[in-house]
């Protein structure tokens, strides 16, 4: 039996990675921010067996000691952590430039990307030990380009975790250890709430799920070890890419 660790795990495409890995016979840990959301996110999980491998703790991912104390409560739940799914992600509704203030700036880029460094920088240890480990880090469109809609701290955020993983992951290559970008399209989750007109549900109904995202990520974990697969895009057929 594997085991995962989902940061961002409450919900959007966190709680459907949790979900499907659970239903293939993994051990999950889900961890976020908000105690009642994980309260709600694993007795959901269990609804039809609660005897299910599935455990959530809050993490504040800017807080380095609170990563790496998630990091140890997590290993000695499962034994080891053979997969990460970072999803923790953050925007807010005034994303211009001109709108936006310089704490709103620092606070996207401490969880987006910071956030990201400082799981990738707890679990390692553990996975060069074994010389064996997979870590995804949900990215988005907008961190390869550029988009308005996105705004300026979402994107920068974004390309910085972009960078982040593929730098690392050629660092990391030769340990055994393989990190995934994975780069969604327009996906219905609870972030699109922060968007800064609201979304029809005509436009959510053409949007991916987190259960087809999930199921492209089960594929990635389950790949032999030979197998690495660094960055991939996946976008509803109505979004442009361009």
């Amino acid at each position: 039996m594997k085991n995962l660790l989902v940061i961002g795990g409450g919900t959007g495409i966190g709680l459907g990675a949790a979900e499907y890995f659970l239903q293939q016979g993994y051990r999950v840990v889900i961890a976020g921010r908000r105690e009642s959301v994980l309260a709600d996110a694993v007795s959901s999980l269990q609804a039809e067996d609660d005897s299910l491998p599935v455990w959530g703790r809050t993490v504040d991912v800017a807080d380095r000691t609170s990563v790496v104390e998630l990091v140890r409560w997590a290993t000695e739940k499962m034994g080891q952590i053979d997969v990460v799914v970072n999803a923790a992600g953050v925007n807010i509704k005034n994303r211009t430039m001109l709108d936006m203030q310089p704490e709103q700036w620092d606070h996207i880029l401490a969880i987006n990307a910071t956030g990201v460094y400082n799981v990738l920088w707890a679990v390692l240890p553990q996975m060069r030990s074994r010389q064996d480990g997979l870590f995804i880090n949900i990215s988005s469109i907008a961190g390869k380009r550029a988009a308005n809609l996105a705004g300026i701290a979402y994107c920068g955020s974004k390309f910085a975790a972009t960078g982040l993983g593929t730098a690392v992951g050629l660092e990391e290559a030769h340990r055994g250890i393989r990190i995934t970008n994975v780069y969604p399209g327009e996906v219905e989750t609870p972030l699109l709430d922060q968007r800064p007109a609201p979304v029809s549900e005509e436009r959510r109904r053409t949007m991916l799920q987190p259960s087809d995202i999930a199921s492209v990520l089960y594929s990635i974990a389950e790949l032999p070890a030979r197998a690495h697969v660094p960055e991939l895009v996946i976008k509803p057929t109505v979004q442009d890419y361009a």
